[in-house]
């Protein structure tokens, strides 16, 4: 793949084989934003899991406390007084059935989060083909089929995410904006780190991730420190 010469002259500040402490790893990434928008910080982190196992399957969710720097849309699909209750914690968009067509029928995915009440999942479930694929599905160990809908729209508005395994046993995550301070960076990291440490499967043995990596939407990847967790 060839990079453009803004990529080429960040590149220069990193040294790929060189493992960082997660400050200097923050420190580090901030610089390599040299895109004419504020990039997203994202982590990616190596497991030594086998996702092909259920018992070695990861996924939940995280509050970063200085949040994402992204505003998040969310859909709730609820019935009765939970409507009323999800707008006024100031879901984006609320309803239930008469919605499906929508979606189904005009690929309406105006949305980043779905958030359901347990007994909306059954219509929730005619959309897993379409919200599936895209990572939309709610899930309760993400919090997002609940029956408190207020606590996970504030939670979301407030910078929850996500975190799963891929197909290559790798946690992809954005951990805020380029424009955020290193103090600010340093906080979301060390939630999110805690968080996946704990999510450690009982039946995964020896040294857990094998490697954090840094990056920006555009730049290169900045490594840290991964075989003390």
């Amino acid at each position: 793949m060839k990079h453009g010469k803004k990529y080429q002259e960040v590149a220069k500040l990193v040294d790929r084989t060189t493992l960082l402490e997660p400050a200097d790893a923050i420190a580090l990434v901030k610089k390599t934003a040299s895109a004419k928008f504020d990039e997203t910080i994202e982590c990616h982190i190596r497991t030594s899991c086998d996702g092909r196992h259920a018992d070695q399957q990861i996924r939940g969710a995280v509050v970063l406390p200085a949040g994402t720097g992204k505003t998040v849309r969310v859909l709730v699909f609820a019935k009765g007084a939970k409507l009323d209750e999800a707008e006024a914690a100031g879901a984006d968009f609320v309803g239930g059935a008469e919605l499906l067509p929508r979606i189904q029928n005009e690929g309406w995915l105006d949305f980043d989060v779905v958030v359901a009440t347990p007994d909306m999942m059954g219509t929730v479930g005619r959309l897993g083909r379409i919200l599936g694929p895209k990572g939309l599905m709610p899930n309760p160990k993400a919090g997002t089929v609940t029956m408190d809908v207020a606590k996970a729209i504030k939670d979301i508005k407030a910078g929850k995410i996500e975190y799963r395994l891929d197909k290559s046993n790798i946690i992809h995550v954005p951990l805020g904006k380029a424009s955020f301070t290193e103090e600010q960076l340093m906080e979301n990291y060390n939630a999110l780190m805690a968080a996946i440490v704990k999510a450690k499967p009982a039946a995964v043995k020896g040294q857990y991730l094998k490697s954090v990596t840094l990056a920006t939407t555009m730049g290169p990847g900045v490594k840290i420190i991964a075989n003390r967790y």
